[in-house]
């Protein structure tokens, strides 16, 4: 059974060695759900391993059974969510502007909102029981923050199938939908992120910052583009009458 974190415990964890930052969601008792203090934490957690000269290579990782459960549906269904969703915005890109590779370590099931940071992430490697859905259509919602950068990695038939069906797939779809990089059993998950780990922090400082720039310059152009009004899609969505009601009653399905 997971621990609920006490306030005086972080909900990110920060540790570097043998030049890779781990930047772990520590969160389980609400499935490292996207909370104001988590995000807070991880923006933190972030900016500190850009300063951070020991390491070459950022790995987004998490404890617990799920990597991510997307926004904290509590706080969302609680009040105004204008804030909630520029941090998500703000989180991509903080991901995706990062001047070091970031690489996600995929245990378990991953989101909505938990999608997004996924997409902003430069290689994903994924254990084969990972599950992945879009579930916004589900709760009057659609994935309006993080289609910033899901919509640019996945194919448009697959993005549309998840978006519209809100279904779960597996990690051999993600794989295919272009979500995530690499797929392996889940006793070779460490193994596997060390091996892409090892190759990323190959590559020299300024070469890799150089290169992600390249890479991710289109992404962040829309990120900075669209931004701002897909944030305020988002808010409008999750302050609607409907979209209320649904929240409410799947939290109180949580709870049963």
């Amino acid at each position: 059974m997971s621990h609920e974190n006490t306030p005086d415990e972080p909900l990110v964890r920060y540790e570097v060695a043998d030049g890779v930052a781990t930047v772990t969601l520590d969160s389980p008792h609400n499935r490292n759900a996207l909370s104001r203090r988590l995000v807070t934490e991880l923006l933190a957690a972030l900016e500190r391993a850009a300063a951070d000269e020991a390491a070459r290579v950022v790995v987004l990782a998490a404890t617990g059974r799920v990597f991510c459960s997307g926004a904290d549906l509590s706080e969302a269904a609680g009040g105004s969510m204008e804030e909630g969703a520029l941090t998500i915005v703000a989180i991509q890109r903080a991901v995706a502007a990062h001047p070091k590779p970031v690489v996600t370590r995929l245990q378990g099931p991953v989101r909505a909102g938990g999608i997004g940071l996924v997409a902003a992430s430069d290689v994903v490697v994924s254990a084969e029981g990972a599950t992945f859905a879009l579930t916004e259509v589900k709760l009057g919602l659609a994935p309006a923050a993080i289609s910033l950068t899901v919509l640019p990695r996945m194919t448009s038939r697959a993005a549309s199938l998840a978006a519209l069906g809100g279904e779960v797939f597996d990690a051999a779809a993600a794989l295919e939908h272009g979500l995530v990089t690499r797929v392996v059993p889940a006793e070779g998950l460490d193994a596997a992120v060390e091996e892409v780990c090892a190759s990323l922090a190959s590559g020299s400082p300024q070469g890799l910052r150089e290169t992600k720039a390249l890479l991710n310059r289109d992404l962040l152009a829309r990120i900075d583009e669209r931004g701002p009004e897909l944030a305020a899609l988002s808010a409008r969505l999750f302050g609607s009458e409907e979209a209320k009601a649904a929240m409410t009653a799947f939290l109180a399905r949580g709870r049963g």
